[in-house]
């Protein structure tokens, strides 16, 4: 058997059901198979407004830069010094801001009074100048006295890429540098000076603002980790430097808050390892996550059909986000959740509550799929719940963002958007 029973399958506004899969959790993830569908950007704003309203999750964080979300956590609070366009195109990095779905996704949440919070690395992960600024910034105020060595933020500079298109010309230059030891080393002196400086500089700032300065080296001090492990071909080494980095900065945010709907690829959000194509299985933010929370740690990976994913060829970085995604193999997890219902309606998958013979329909499927690239996969291991959206598409791009992204992003999209 190739598809699940009717018995299994539940639709999204069945609230009883999702109650009993998602209730009592003080993390809810959400996984994604590819960036930027408008689908998967509807889903998360769907189950932030149940989880908020039937559950009293008051704070959503996502896979964006930890460092640059602080405006956009600023703005959802009432900020009005920057325009959304500004927060969208440069608060949310990696590109995902972008989209009119992230814009209408944000007017909620400033709307309903949800706190926002990045997880991720500074920079689109393709530099680490955005978190290495605001922590010298921040030493000449708690401690004037003070010099930082200028050749470190002439490295980051000279290391440095224009936007999230550059992270191939930022890996090479890790490559090639031979004064990637000198950042690395320089970062670590700054660390070792603020861990040393705590109680005068405490005193003289916040705690708060020493606190928010410490974690953004820490996060920069994780860019630097995952790019050297890269540079030197060890590629899933390096992403778990990154891994473990955000799996820090959700329990950073877990001491400041009580509930957290987390919003991230497949592959972080699952409690086993995952590999992704062509490398060994990384323990996850997921993994790291599960075995810290245990049970108040919830997955909801999701599954689709056809449509359009993200451009994995060279055209991804002239611009061209989107490519056609064909229907799923039949015999991967994509492929049995499609197979389970027919329509256009998402629907779910409580994979707690599967009776033995849907149990055991879900671990015969042994991929599932990422963008258009096929992974190993223990759905029941890895997952509490499955989502499958029988058809994506690219998500909207919002024209005003766009303006306020820098021109090395702004000149890309609109040159492909005509």
């Amino acid at each position: 058997m190739t598809s699940l029973s009717d018995a299994a399958v539940f639709e999204l506004d069945d609230l009883d059901r999702l109650d009993q899969a998602l209730g009592g959790a003080r993390v809810v993830a959400v996984g994604e198979s590819s960036h930027y569908n408008r689908e998967q950007y509807l889903l998360r704003g769907r189950l932030l407004r149940h989880l908020a309203e039937r559950h009293g999750f008051r704070v959503y964080a996502m896979e964006s830069g930890f460092v640059e979300g602080w405006g956009v956590a600023d703005w959802v609070r009432g900020d009005d010094s920057r325009p959304l366009g500004d927060v969208l195109a440069n608060g949310i990095t990696g590109l995902m801001g972008l989209w009119t779905e992230m814009r209408d996704h944000l007017t909620w949440m400033r709307e309903n009074r949800i706190g926002f919070y990045g997880t991720d690395l500074p920079g689109s992960n393709a530099y680490t100048l955005p978190g290495l600024d605001p922590v010298l910034a921040y030493l000449a105020e708690a401690d004037p006295q003070f010099e930082a060595d200028p050749r470190v933020r002439e490295i980051a500079v000279a290391l440095s890429g224009p936007s999230a298109f550059s992270q191939l010309v930022s890996l090479a230059a890790y490559t090639q540098s031979a004064d990637k030891d000198s950042l690395s080393a320089g970062l670590a002196d700054l660390r070792a000076r603020l861990i040393a400086g705590r109680i005068a500089y405490v005193r003289r700032t916040s705690a708060e603002a020493y606190e928010r300065a410490l974690r953004t080296l820490d996060v920069t001090i994780g860019l630097d980790g995952t790019a050297r492990g890269i540079a030197r071909g060890d590629q899933a080494g390096g992403m778990e430097v990154r891994e473990a980095t955000i799996a820090g900065i959700v329990e950073w945010i877990l001491r400041r808050e009580e509930r957290i709907l987390l919003v991230e690829h497949n592959a972080h959000v699952q409690r086993l390892p995952a590999a992704l194509p062509g490398t060994r299985p990384m323990t996850t933010m997921g993994v790291h996550l599960a075995d810290r929370l245990g049970a108040e740690y919830r997955v909801v990976g999701t599954t689709t059909g056809g449509g359009q994913s993200l451009n994995y060829t060279a055209g991804f970085f002239e611009g061209v986000m989107f490519a056609d995604l064909d229907e799923p193999r039949p015999d991967s997890l994509d492929g049995v959740m499609a197979a389970s219902r027919a329509g256009d309606e998402p629907f779910a998958v409580d994979l707690r509550r599967l009776s033995p013979a849907d149990e055991a329909v879900i671990r015969g499927a042994k991929e599932q799929r990422y963008g258009v690239a096929y992974t190993e996969v223990d759905a029941m291991g890895a997952y509490d719940v499955l989502v499958h959206l029988p058809h994506v598409t690219g998500a909207t791009l919002d024209r005003d963002t766009v303006g306020h992204a820098v021109p090395d992003v702004r000149d890309r999209l609109l040159k492909c958007d005509r």
